[in-house]
């Protein structure tokens, strides 16, 4: 009995050793993978979606905030795995084994070459009708970027013109600063849909810079970049080839500190150069003058910004720049000779948090909060009285003396909830800023001659002088707050409902209810077309710059002396003078907040993969815009309404503006797999009563003759850009912009009407009814980049084999169109270009004399830099 019970313990403990063995067994056969989704440069991309194939099922996984998909307890073998991400060109991994451990696997998506945003598992119409979808949307890849003008001025500028007309530009949602580096930007999002009840400025579009993620590896980059005179042309009204140096760098680096939680982006970029303005003046001894002087600048900006995983769906950004500016002989060229220099001195500093993430599994929530400093000091080169004989020549002292301090804050919160078919939208804005000026300007006053034989007999029109103390500090606030509705009506039919309110100190009217609708259908079962329709009300805010000047010269703090008929070179002496009483700048008491109203009307036609076409028609209205009024100005026949009192400069909400805009895009992507091209056109027309808050009419009793063509009123305007990659490692990008003439007004260079403004105009001309010289030039951008040295992640090992497929299900493959063949399968990449701006060197004539006592009236007497050539490296790992 013994033995057979000491048998069954035997039994029972080989059993039990073979069950655990078999556990044991089952739990190493499973394998769990963590799949590791980055773009081109290493940049984690989010809310990728990762799907395996397990057996006859899929099990799908979207990438956090570090670019990782998780996956547990999948059987060992080999999987089929598709990873897709919006923006990025789809992958297919066939063949992945899993060992019998835990694993990772890399998988580096290539920027989509087509332009269209994907949305995955989503109706074609639904899509074309979401009012944050792709539709009315197109997007500059990061490769289609690094084919822009690496100069950051010239790369701003190429992305203004690829979108509509007076576009608002945001950066993670931030306005204003120094744009990122090219190499920092994941997408650039061009958005025709303005409606939306969150935005406080009216325009026709967005255009919206979002920058790489965290990443878990190190890059870097350096770019260097040079142009001297050598390779220049002439430009236009310089007596000579000019010298010019231009010397700009830039370098980045980004990596983890502290891998997979917290990644550190830096950049700097700055530049030291010269370059020469043309003068060309006509002076007293009938002879014309003719020369060119050096204007000397540097720039240095720097940028630091941390991103850290908070959790899985939360990721706080904080990002701090530095931009400094130093710019000399300013103030001078066109007319005005070398002694009229000053020089501007800028430093801003901008610090910014934002984080953006889930809330449950409906609330989406996205914060923003920053504040910048900003000095700006302005010195003149010399204090001495000013002489304008207008459009002839102006010399003596420019007379600036100022040094003005700003620090403003943003704090913004927008939220966003579905419920059924609602999607709702809500949030907060508040503004303040704190401003200390300290700005002398025409201290020692300036004499104004209608031609040069007024000046050559000694007879100015006016002298003018601004006395007293210029120190000036005051604060200001605005809050803006809005709610909106998207509405899914039906598949094909979304509408968007939205109301916004606005209040702003400075104005006694709160009644600023801005309401907003929108509608987008998609007529057609293929969803390829899409026609949206919008209107909406926005307010505008007053410029600090306005207040700051009322506030200053109110006529006690600082006072303008106006003298007619004046003395010279002594104003007081003459025989002929008249001293007005003081003179002051004030705002209207009962000022109302400007506003503009817009419609607009837009249809986009999708033809295929690679060719879209939309055509919008806008309409806008603005009511109670700012001008300035002197309603102290003599009435004919009984002088002034207040004879103690000169000149009163009023601010008031009296005009009106009206513009008509037809904007035309297409695009065309991926053409035999190498060809970018986009386009867009706008015919335009736009009428105003006043180009400022400060701009005067000609007769201050009869507002309705100042309604004319805007001074921005460009009729044409067209953009093209065409990228391609040639052959072993060539780029060529070419850019062309073409604008028709801008407007400018004739005057007859007296004061006839006794207002002591010399801006009469003859009897029967409008304001801004001549017009100057349409430009055009064509700038290219060829480079050839080559990669080398073995990635450190890929240990000599082969990566697996991947082809990009359709998003739409047709599964045919198509060939990838990489930046540089191989490149990105190297450690490091070099990279050099040449580019030539306006290439045919093409005379842009600017700066059309209006005056008719001008020897120069009707002419041009500047012009935009003819052809420039720069060569340059980029060195990037």
């Amino acid at each position: 009995m013994r033995g057979c019970k000491f048998g069954m313990r035997i039994l029972s403990l080989m059993l039990a050793l073979t069950m655990s063995a078999g556990q044991s067994l089952a739990q190493t056969s499973d394998s769990n993978l963590r799949v590791m989704v980055v773009d081109p440069n290493g940049a984690a991309i989010n809310k990728a979606r990762v799907s395996i194939k397990v057996g006859s099922k899929d099990r799908v996984a979207e990438t956090n905030q570090r670019g990782e998909a998780f996956f547990s307890r999948l059987p060992v073998g080999q999987y089929q795995i598709h990873v897709a991400a919006p923006g990025f060109t789809p992958r297919d991994l066939a063949g992945v084994s899993l060992p019998l451990n835990g694993n990772q696997l890399e998988v580096r998506l290539e920027v989509a070459p087509v332009t269209e945003q994907i949305v995955v598992a989503q109706d074609k119409r639904e899509a074309a009708t979401d009012p944050r979808g792709s539709a009315f949307t197109n997007v500059l890849t990061a490769e289609q970027i690094a084919l822009l003008p690496d100069d950051p001025d010239e790369f701003e500028q190429a992305i203004r013109m690829l979108a509509p007309p007076g576009a608002m530009m945001r950066v993670n949602g931030f306005l204003g600063g120094h744009l990122p580096p090219k190499s920092q930007i994941r997408e650039i999002r061009f958005r025709m849909d303005p409606y939306a009840a969150e935005f406080h400025n009216a325009g026709f579009g967005s255009i919206d810079i979002f920058t790489k993620p965290g990443v878990n590896q190190w890059h870097g980059s350096l770019n260097l970049g040079f142009r001297d005179e050598s390779l220049n042309a002439r430009q236009t009204f310089a007596p000579f080839r000019a010298a010019e140096q231009f010397r700009r760098f830039a370098a980045t680096l980004d990596g983890p500190i502290w891998r997979d939680h917290t990644s550190l982006f830096l950049s700097a970029d700055g530049n030291a150069n010269y370059d020469s303005k043309t003068i060309l003046a006509a002076l007293p001894s009938g002879s014309f003058f003719n020369d060119i002087i050096r204007r000397p600048s540097r720039q240095l900006n720097l940028q630091a910004r941390v991103e850290h995983a908070l959790n899985k769906t939360h990721t706080l950004r904080g990002e701090y720049q530095r931009n400094g500016r130093r710019m000399d002989n300013l103030g001078v060229g066109d007319f005005d000779l070398a002694e009229r220099a000053f020089f501007t001195d800028q430093t801003e500093h901008i610090f910014r948090v934002s984080d953006s993430g889930a809330f449950g599994k409906k609330l989406f929530n996205e914060f923003r909060f920053q504040t910048r400093w900003q000095e700006i000091n302005s010195q003149a080169l010399t204090q001495t009285p000013a002489i304008l004989v207008l459009n002839a020549f102006n010399r003596g002292g420019s007379q600036v003396s100022s040094d003005r301090h700003t620090h403003d804050f943003e704090l913004a919160d927008n939220a966003d909830f579905p419920v059924g078919r609602h999607a709702l939208r809500f949030g907060l804005l508040f503004e303040a800023g704190n401003y200390h000026s300290n700005a002398l300007s025409n201290a020692n006053g300036t004499f104004t001659f209608a031609s040069l034989d007024a000046f050559r007999t000694g007879r100015p029109t006016t002298f003018t002088q601004r006395i007293g103390d210029p120190f000036i500090a005051f604060s200001q606030y605005q809050f803006g707050g809005y709610l909106q509705d998207d509405i899914r009506v039906k598949k094909n039919l979304s509408i968007s409902l939205g109301m916004r309110y606005e209040w702003q100190t400075n104005f006694d009217d709160h009644n600023n209810f801005a309401p907003r609708v929108g509608l987008a259908w998609s007529p057609f079962k293929n969803g390829k077309t899409t026609i949206r329709v919008g209107a909406g009300i926005f307010y505008d805010w007053l410029g600090s710059e306005t207040v700051e000047q009322t506030l200053r010269v109110n006529g006690t703090r600082q006072r303008d002396l106006v003298v007619t008929n004046p003395g010279f070179p002594n104003p007081f002496s003459g025989g002929l003078q008249t001293v007005l009483p003081t003179s002051r700048l004030q705002l209207d008491p009962t000022l109302n907040q400007p506003y503009v109203e817009q419609i607009s009307v837009g249809v986009e036609r999708q033809f295929s993969q690679a060719i879209r076409f939309n055509a919008t028609y806008f309409y806008n209205r603005g009511v109670h815009l700012l001008r300035g009024r002197n309603i102290n100005a003599p009435i004919p026949g009984l002088g002034r309404p207040d004879p103690a009192t000169g000149n009163i400069t009023q601010v008031e909400a009296s005009a009106s503006s009206t513009q008509h805009l037809l904007n035309i895009g297409f695009h065309l992507n991926q053409l035999r797999r190498r060809l970018f091209f986009a386009a867009n056109y706008s015919l335009s027309k736009a009428t105003n009563d006043a180009d400022g808050p400060f701009s005067l009419p000609v007769d201050n009793f009869n507002l309705r003759a100042e309604r004319g063509s805007s001074a921005m009123d460009l009729r044409h305007r067209f953009f093209m850009m065409v990228n391609t990659n040639l052959f072993k490692g060539l780029r060529l990008g070419t850019t062309f912009q073409a604008t028709s003439a801008l407007p400018y007004t004739i005057t007859t260079g007296f004061d006839n009407n006794g207002d002591t403004v010399s801006n009469d105009r003859p009897a029967g001309i409008g304001r801004n009814s001549a017009r100057g010289a349409g430009r055009w030039e064509m700038s290219t951008r060829l480079s050839w980049g080559f990669g080398f040295g073995q990635p450190p992640e890929s240990n000599g090992q082969v990566r697996p084999h991947v082809a990009a497929i359709r998003m739409d299900g047709g599964g045919d493959v198509l060939g990838n169109m990489p930046s540089m063949p191989g490149a990105n399968n190297k450690r490091y990449r070099m990279e050099f270009y040449v580019q030539a701006f306006n290439l045919f060197n093409h005379a842009n004539l600017t700066s059309f004399s209006g005056v008719q006592t001008s020897p120069f009236f009707g002419h041009a007497t500047a012009a935009q830099p003819g052809r420039r050539i720069e060569s340059g490296l980029r060195f990037s790992f």
